[in-house]
């Protein structure tokens, strides 16, 4: 059956069909080979991590949309309040995290005191299947959260700590804002910030 790039509404029945996308997605990911430091068990831990953002935060309070092979977390200005972290989410974070929890909570800490107050549509999380690579899935997504963002006026911002990634995201109107590197030796993040493009 040929993988098809056409962008759905996710529903809490996707979650481990977009769990086990976004674990491959993001294996090579600094921040998340940062935070799961340990290879024989990052993929376990990085399946539950995005598992439980994914149940308990931002499909309740999110824009979350899936493809065959990628899934996107958009947060609208009006949800920024909600789509954070209640404390049984938390909770299981910091069991999943282990010994890395307070990294976790110190680097969410510093990027949260850089994130735009003006509002904006938040891209939350981004990934595609490295097999589905160059066909597309990632793009629709992008395309289709920024046409929302677009559609209300609203420009959209995100952080990325991958530098490869800079490029895909100006093609698409981001701009880097901001670069800065999370404490106890993380990764460089780098927020992106898009103004919104007039709607036909």
């Amino acid at each position: 059956m040929a993988i098809t790039n056409m962008p759905e509404t996710a529903t809490i029945d996707d979650a481990a069909a977009i769990s086990r996308v976004l674990t491959r997605a993001f294996d090579d990911d600094p921040m998340m080979r940062w935070f799961f430091p340990d290879e024989p068990s990052r993929a376990t831990a990085l399946e539950r991590y995005f598992t439980t953002l994914f149940t308990r935060q931002y499909v309740l309070h999110g824009v979350c949309e899936r493809t065959d092979a990628a899934a996107a977390f958009w947060v609208t200005p009006e949800a920024q309040a909600k789509a954070v972290p209640d404390a049984e989410t938390i909770r299981r974070l910091t069991e999943i995290l282990g010994d890395r929890a307070g990294l976790f909570a110190e680097a969410v800490r510093t990027a949260s005191a850089h994130t735009p107050q003006e509002p904006h549509w938040s891209l939350a999380l981004i990934g595609a299947d490295p097999a589905a690579q160059g066909l597309g899935q990632g793009s629709a997504l992008l395309r289709s959260g920024l046409a929302k963002a677009d559609a209300t006026g609203m420009p959209a911002y995100l952080e990325s700590s991958k530098e490869s990634n800079l490029p895909v995201y100006e093609h698409f109107g981001f701009a880097v804002r901001e670069e800065l590197r999370l404490p106890g030796g993380g990764p460089t993040l780098w927020g992106m910030w898009r103004e919104p493009r007039p709607t036909a």
